[in-house]
Parts: structure tokens; sequence; C-alpha cells
């Protein structure tokens, strides 16, 4: 990445991550494919892209205009991040479906952009203190939202709100548009596409182990969950 970032004379520090995030706020349920045409959505990005081949119309809407917009109806549904920062807007007031996952946002990386020029003429212990710091919000971050969405989730569902998965049809053709998108900036983009395909390749062999060890853990752990709140 900061090969890329190199390019726009900046240097890149992971600073924080929010983990895998929620799918949305919607006014109506999601049954089929055929539910998201038409549908105007607050969400931008490369995602806006991916779901406008859905026949979803993408909004660009500044944060602060989000609840009001979903109260007046100007738009159908919004994203934004997951329990702990949902619940401190209401959306549950003004749109009652939450759907995840979010399968856009899996783990979305935030930190700190520093001049390239800058960050060379800071003395080395500097440039030490500034990674450490980054490294521990990094960690923080985490940890934190780890922490703070399981209770947040439980009471914006005894507010009112009906937790749903997007239907696996929603699920699948995302998936098709996604790749399709991806591909289209790869084929235009040799930055991007170097990127991409070591990303690709890394998350195959992360899939990989994790099935064995985290997912098979997790599985097991979730099924049996309810058997003692003690353990």
């Amino acid at each position: 990445m900061n090969e890329f970032h190199k390019t726009f004379n900046v240097a890149f520090i992971p600073a924080g991550n929010t983990n895998a995030q929620m799918g949305g706020w919607f006014r109506k349920e999601i049954k089929s494919l055929e539910d998201l045409k038409g549908l105007k959505m607050r969400i931008s990005g490369m995602t806006g892209i991916i779901m406008s081949k859905l026949g979803v119309v993408p909004q660009q809407i500044a944060g602060g205009d989000v609840y009001p917009s979903l109260e007046r109806g100007t738009i159908d549904a919004a994203e934004w991040v997951g329990p702990y920062d949902d619940e401190k807007l209401g959306f549950v007031k003004v749109a009652k479906y939450y759907y995840y996952p979010g399968w856009w946002e899996v783990g979305p990386t935030v930190g700190v952009y520093v001049n390239l020029e800058k960050w060379a003429a800071l003395p080395p212990a500097y440039q030490s203190m500034l990674q450490a710091a980054s490294a521990e919000a990094n960690q923080w971050m985490s940890a934190k939202y780890d922490a703070v969405n399981p209770p947040a989730l439980k009471r914006i569902v005894a507010a009112g709100a009906q937790l749903k998965s997007f239907p696996l049809e929603v699920m699948e053709a995302c998936w098709k548009a996604t790749n399709e998108v991806l591909d289209e900036v790869a084929a235009k983009n040799p930055g991007f596409k170097k990127i991409y395909d070591n990303f690709v390749a890394f998350r195959s062999d992360q899939y990989l182990y994790t099935q064995i060890a985290d997912l098979a853990m997790d599985s097991y752990m979730v099924r049996f969950r309810n058997q003692s709140q003690q353990r």
C-alpha cells in the first residue's frame, strides 16, 4: 500500500479498525433482489458503484443529514458503522430493519497519512514514537469495538429493531457485482491491480487457515453458548 501511497507523496500508518460493520438500516424489508431496485440508499464510494449494478440508487449524504433523510423518507436506507455508533444516532426510531453483514466493510482500517518529506525530516526517535502510538491506537480501537458492539446491539433490538440477514440471493448478487467492479478497475489501473492481486492471494490463505482454527472454534462456541451462561 505504501508503494502506492508514495505516488501521492504520503506514507500511511494503520491506527484503528472498527472491525466488521453492519449492513445498515432499511425502512422496508429486503426479501429479494427485486426489493433493491430503485431503493435510495445512503452509501458512497466503490460500494455505491457496486450497489448501483443491482438497481440501488446511491446517495451521498453527510453524516448529520442521514437521520432526517431517513425520517422524511428522502432515502429508503442508510449504512453507517455498527451497533455502538448507530445507536447514538437513533436510527432505530426511523428505520426498523437492521441488516447484516456489512460486506463492504468487514475490516475497515483507518490511520495516519504523513507527508513523505515531513516524515523524512523527523528524527528516528519521533518516527518510532508515531509508529508506536499508531500501533497502540490500532489495537485499542479494534478491542473497543469488540467490547461495545454486543451490548449496543442488545439495546437496539430491545428498542424495536428487527435484526435481519441479507438474503442469500442478495449476497451472491453483491459478490458477483463486487468482483465485476474490482476487475474493471484493475484492468484500467496497474497500481490497483498490484494491490488487489496481493490482497486476493493473502485473503485466500487466511480463509484456508481461519476455517480450520477461528471459524471451527467460533462455530462450536456459538452453537453451544446458551447451554451455560457460566462458561
